[in-house]
């Protein structure tokens, strides 16, 4: 039988539940057993898909198409296995299912009201992983905070749960804050014992506390914490802030929190953990011989977790390469206006240039004399999306002699769209799901630096965007020198290029960060910091 474990957290947001389920599902995999971790959303959007990247982080897409929490890139960078549309649940989806069965007629005229009818969908939606047989453990991560509303429906399916599959068969897991007081030198740990106290209320007794911390918790801490929170004191957790987030499995494994989990829900202790590649990434990521600087142009640079999965997979690229990656975030809106003034702000500064994805007019311009800067002044380049899309627009300008070429999605009057909307999304009002979402494949030319990379020419990728290459400027700019380095086999649809004589110039449709994991970096981001690395030292032999 599938066990179950929920992970909750209270005092604060942001403490890092999705952390911690990642890393005790890593150490869990680790033993042997196979697992899988899903996100329960407490928000009434269907899906983050419409979400502004400043509102909620990056929006990750899984091979199924899904839109989905950043947190689901967490658990497939630590796990190193695919998630899908069943990891990731919102109460507008649940909500989304349950008027659709009432208009269905499903609940045979009874009054649709949240217990038992929400709470029945909530649970139904937990378990539909684990009743596939695949798993011997789901780990269940509820966001929000203990105490906010949006979030009563879930405790109460999680109390239910309890109750209906036995407490050999279901764990809970809460992460908690203890405050320093600086100005009294003192751990505290009221907030803990407030937030048990809520999560009590609502009749969830915690099996085992996750405290976050800056200091070391010693034994009378632990000795309180058991005491008022009913929590034996052997499944007390410090969770210490960690240098890297890649840390907290081994963090984890020191605290003992896998074993306590195997011993609170009865599984067999099949082998202890192997983590030696794991390790061996800590080894090569914490003793990189090299440095190099990146700059990541893009408009949403404020918050950085709108880029979570291209930082995360520069971190494991520069661990392959033995080179610490510094990501310089550079806003595009800064770029735009005078190209010299755009030279004086890139000049000598970056070892490579990433040109990221987004969506909407602002900041394109300032994308697009980026990629001139770095094009004309051979500088490793890298376009994710709207990156490659603004590096076709540049190249259709300023080599292709198209002087008015742009993209339909700035300017839906443009003389020469090179980038243009698809065919079959001409008709379509609603923004919700509706883009070329998912897993698609690509056929790679053999002999160009992508394929090289990939190391082969038959690949598959993770798409979420709604514009296009325009296939009617195909020969125009080929014959001015762009490389298309990859197309769609099915559509013919463009989906990398390449332009000649440079040391390293690619462009991307769809988006290769999503795919990169600890223990399988992804190859176009190696091959990048590779080149990167190289420029500069070659420049400093010179």
């Amino acid at each position: 039988m599938t066990k179950y474990i929920f992970v909750t957290g209270g005092v604060t947001s942001s403490l890092g539940k999705g952390i911690i389920a990642a890393s005790l599902a890593k150490l869990l995999q680790s033993r042997g057993l196979s697992v899988t971790i899903q996100k329960f959303d407490p928000y009434l959007n269907v899906d983050p898909g419409t979400l502004n990247p400043y509102e909620h982080g990056e929006c990750y897409v899984t091979d199924d198409g899904a839109e989905t929490d950043l947190d689901l890139g967490h658990y497939e960078r630590f796990l190193n296995t695919p998630t899908s549309q069943a990891n990731n649940v919102t109460t507008g989806r649940i909500y989304q299912s349950v008027i659709e069965k009432e208009r269905r007629g499903d609940y045979l005229g009874k009054t649709v009201q949240v217990i038992p009818h929400v709470t029945d969908e909530i649970k139904r939606r937990i378990q539909l992983l684990g009743n596939t047989g695949e798993y011997d453990i789901v780990i269940t991560e509820l966001g929000g905070t203990v105490g906010d509303i949006e979030s009563l429906p879930y405790l109460e399916s999680l109390r239910q749960l309890r109750w209906e599959l036995g407490v050999d068969n279901c764990l809970t897991v809460h992460l908690t804050l203890i405050p320093y007081l600086a100005a009294a030198k003192e751990l505290k740990t009221k907030p803990t014992q407030h937030s048990v106290k809520e999560l009590l209320q609502t009749g969830i007794q915690p099996d085992i506390l996750v405290v976050r911390t800056e200091h070391q918790i010693d034994d009378s801490i632990r000795r309180k914490l058991a005491l008022f929170c009913n929590v034996e004191k052997s499944c007390i957790v410090e969770a210490l802030d960690a240098s890297t987030i890649y840390d907290v499995p081994l963090h984890m494994l020191k605290e003992g929190l896998d074993a306590t989990v195997i011993s609170k829900l009865r599984l067999p202790d099949r082998k202890a953990p192997d983590l030696s590649r794991w390790k061996d990434f800590l080894g090569r990521l914490k003793n990189s011989t090299h440095e190099v600087t990146i700059g990541l142009v893009g408009k949403y640079n404020e918050l950085q977790d709108a880029y979570k999965s291209i930082y995360e997979a520069f971190i494991h690229a520069g661990a392959v390469n033995e080179c610490k990656v510094k990501v310089v975030p550079v806003h595009s809106e800064h770029l735009e206006g005078d190209p010299r003034d755009v030279a004086t702000y890139l000049k000598d500064k970056f070892d490579g240039i990433l040109v990221a994805p987004g969506f909407g007019e602002r900041g394109i311009e300032g994308k697009i004399e980026a990629v001139r800067y770095v094009r004309e002044n051979h500088i490793p380049f890298f376009g994710i999306c709207l990156g490659m899309q603004c590096a076709v627009v540049e190249f259709s300008r300023n080599v292709a002699d198209i002087k008015e070429a742009g993209s339909s999605e700035v300017d839906d009057l443009s003389e020469a769209p090179v980038i243009d909307l698809m065919e079959d999304q001409k008709n379509i009002a609603t923004k919700g799901g509706t883009m070329r979402l998912g897993a698609y494949d690509c056929k790679l030319q053999a002999g160009t630096k992508t394929a090289q990379a990939y190391g082969k020419t038959e690949i598959s990728e993770r798409h979420r965007h709604r514009y296009e290459f325009n296939n009617a400027y195909l020969e125009r700019l080929t014959e001015a020198g762009l490389i298309i380095a990859g197309v769609n086999p099915k559509t013919n649809l463009v989906e990398v290029i390449e332009i000649e004589d440079h040391p390293y110039f690619v462009g991307v449709q769809y988006h290769p960060e999503l795919k990169s994991t600890v223990e399988n970096p992804h190859p176009l981001f190696v091959s990048f910091v590779k080149a990167a690395l190289q420029r500069k030292m070659r420049l400093e032999r010179e």
